[in-house]
């Protein structure tokens, strides 16, 4: 008992701030990505994981519109090669991408991102899973709230329903980080790890694995 309590003293902390849009798919991939690294260094590390909001498209509208249809009308031609690129990235980490259901504004989830929080990181980090799991590969519509439920329900989150039903709960709070934490971001996702060391994109988990070495070092 003593070796496994000095053992659990010895662990150095890594705080993990990440910036990211719930329809961005290389946040989702970027995340599968972290989470193998911790899953490797958990011998080394504690780990603390703070999601922070970003939002790609603000104006997206609140009633959804087609996945398909959107990325046709934003890319154009080049949007068949995305999805292709998409479904090879995905298959990477296990999973199947799909462009089916409808995409929209994301404001939604991240009040209940941030609701889920004040409850615990570890069910702030399980929902981020839950509602990715859902939009990229399920064709669940992030901006419908029985599916924000539902996630909230699987993952243990108490009082969502409430929370949600008033507009104005948490709205302020994620307004305020997008305009001054995720203000000098120019793309998700965004990692900040131990207040030092940054990094940009999908990354494998090799190099979250250097990073929490140098954040610690």
């Amino acid at each position: 008992m003593t070796e496994t309590n000095s053992s659990i003293s010895e662990k150095k902390l890594v705080r993990i701030d990440i910036s990211s849009d719930t329809v961005c798919p290389f946040c989702f991939v970027g995340k599968k990505n972290l989470d193998k690294a911790i899953a490797s260094s958990k011998d080394k590390y504690n780990f603390e994981i703070k999601w922070h909001p970003y939002q790609l498209n603000p104006d997206a509208p609140k009633e959804g519109i087609d996945k398909r249809e959107f990325y046709r009308s934003k890319f154009g031609s080049r949007s068949v090669q995305m999805e292709a690129r998409m479904l090879e990235v995905f298959k990477g980490v296990g999973l199947v991408y799909s462009l089916n259901g409808l995409t929209g504004n994301t404001i939604d989830s991240h009040r209940l991102i941030y609701f889920s929080g004040k409850q615990g990181l570890d069910k702030q980090h399980d929902l981020v899973e839950e509602l990715c799991l859902g939009y990229f590969t399920q064709g669940k519509y992030i901006g419908d709230w029985n599916f924000l439920l539902e996630a909230s329900a699987k993952v243990g989150i108490e009082g969502a329903e409430e929370f949600l039903k008033d507009p104005n709960n948490g709205l302020k709070e994620v307004e305020d980080e997008i305009k001054t934490y995720s203000r000098n971001i120019s793309g998700v996702p965004h990692y900040v790890i131990n207040g030092t060391q940054k990094i940009s994109g999908a990354q494998p988990p090799e190099a979250f694995l250097r990073a929490f070495q140098l954040a610690t070092s």
